[in-house]
């Protein structure tokens, strides 16, 4: 049979896969022959497949026209203005974060916190930074965007959890400088558009370590520090660079694992489309309850869902509905009314939502 390879934006229901497809560390994720579905869909863009290959007869071609209550949003002048507040903090801290890497001068906590103030400040509470941050998705992230993005999600995570006002700027310091240690490495690696060899993802892992180098001798609070070194450990001990355990691993690094891994989910990237949140939603239920802390993780996304409540989604049948309620027992399954009546998704085992308008 023919062969064609294709990008991960042209995947559709119905291909059937030309070859074993693995992850840029080299573990499998598809068979060859394997008839791509939805699911398996957002589970290559989970682990960021930037293109392979399909048997060519069995291809399809889907085309979907839709007028995105998103694109309201970003017309709005409050998403103007959060957007601009978000560029002009991005420039000022960019500037910071290159100057703590590269010498051993006081860290400006005030100056930092800043950043986040500002942008916050216009936001009327949590759900509402969400729905900013959702639209801005369709812009190709880098390390300080990623950063910034993961201190607002800290933040409002922080208030979820209802922690001091303290430890939020702590949190939130957290999520500004946990991915520090990247900008230690070679950008040709940081910013490649497609999977990593071997060699390049044991240098990408070097960045906690890194990050941790740089801020050791800080004058900073000591959870900051282990973020840098920790948001990639997972409680059942899958993560780096230590391999710890829940008990091991520091608790504000659980809670900054949790928002970098949502924001590099939902994000855009150069090689993939940002995923649903519902995707992420449902790829946490699936594969990240022993990954990540029980009650940090299972807080996160019951507030998550709670916030799409009232919000346009399209399904995965193209039906278009507003979510109404959401089943506990599956938090990226909601009720959702359309104009024929309400879908329970949990009992709809085949649909799914697509993507948020």
């Amino acid at each position: 049979m023919k062969k064609k390879r294709i990008t991960i934006r042209q995947a559709t229901p119905g291909m059937v896969a030309g070859e074993d497809v693995y992850t840029y560390n080299n573990q499998l994720i598809i068979s060859e022959g394997t008839v791509l579905t939805d699911k398996i869909i957002t589970r290559l863009k989970f682990y960021s497949i930037s293109d392979f290959t399909i048997f060519l007869e069995e291809s399809k071609k889907t085309v979907v026209n839709e007028t995105s209550q998103s694109q309201i949003i970003r017309e709005s002048a409050e998403f103007k203005q959060f957007s601009s507040d978000f560029m002009e903090s991005l420039q000022d801290f960019k500037g910071e974060l290159n100057k703590i890497s590269s010498d051993d001068n006081k860290i400006d906590i005030s100056g930092l916190l800043d950043h986040t103030t500002n942008i916050l400040s216009n936001s009327r509470n949590g759900i509402h930074v969400f729905d900013m941050l959702h639209c801005m998705r369709e812009y190709d992230d880098l390390t300080y965007v990623h950063s910034v993005n993961v201190a607002l999600i800290a933040n409002v995570f922080g208030h979820w959890l209802k922690l001091s006002e303290k430890d939020i700027d702590i949190l939130t310091l957290c999520g500004l400088l946990h991915d520090i240690g990247k900008l230690t490495l070679p950008p040709e690696i940081i910013n490649k558009n497609n999977r990593l060899t071997d060699s390049e993802f044991t240098t990408v892992k070097t960045h906690t370590l890194e990050g941790y180098q740089i801020l050791k001798n800080k004058d900073i609070d000591l959870r900051i520090k282990y973020a840098a070194l920790m948001h990639h450990e997972r409680c059942d001990g899958s993560g780096y660079p230590n391999g710890f355990h829940g008990p091991q691993i520091d608790s504000f690094a659980k809670i900054i694992a949790i928002c970098d891994v949502y924001d590099a989910m939902t994000s855009a990237r150069v090689y993939r489309p940002a995923l649903c949140p519902f995707d992420a939603i449902s790829i946490f239920e699936a594969e990240g309850l022993q990954k990540f802390d029980p009650h940090y993780i299972m807080t996160f996304l019951q507030e998550i869902v709670q916030s799409y409540v009232g919000k346009r989604v399209r399904l995965s049948d193209r039906t278009v509905g507003e979510i109404r309620m959401i089943n506990k027992n599956s938090l990226s399954k909601p009720i959702v009314q359309t104009a024929n009546g309400f879908i329970d998704l949990s009992k709809e085992h085949d649909l799914f939502i697509e993507a948020v308008l």
